[in-house]
């Protein structure tokens, strides 16, 4: 089981990583680094909670796990 401070920092650097691959993605779709940069960061925000949720949840489930 992850502490929460190793949940928290698996997802920044993962947001972080979107952060970047959404703003290139957005600035070939929009042909502007504003828009591109602003669609990313609305992302990266809702991503990085919606993960983080998503993390903890599953912590509470056992189906998979092997003990040890």
């Amino acid at each position: 089981m992850d502490t929460r401070k190793r949940s928290v920092l698996k997802a920044v650097l993962w947001q972080m990583l979107g952060l970047v691959v959404m703003t290139l993605v957005g600035f070939v779709l929009t042909g502007s680094v504003r828009v591109g940069g602003g669609m990313a960061l609305i992302n990266a925000v809702l991503g990085l909670v919606l993960y983080l949720g998503y993390e903890r949840l599953w912590q509470h489930i056992r189906w998979g796990r092997i003990a040890g």
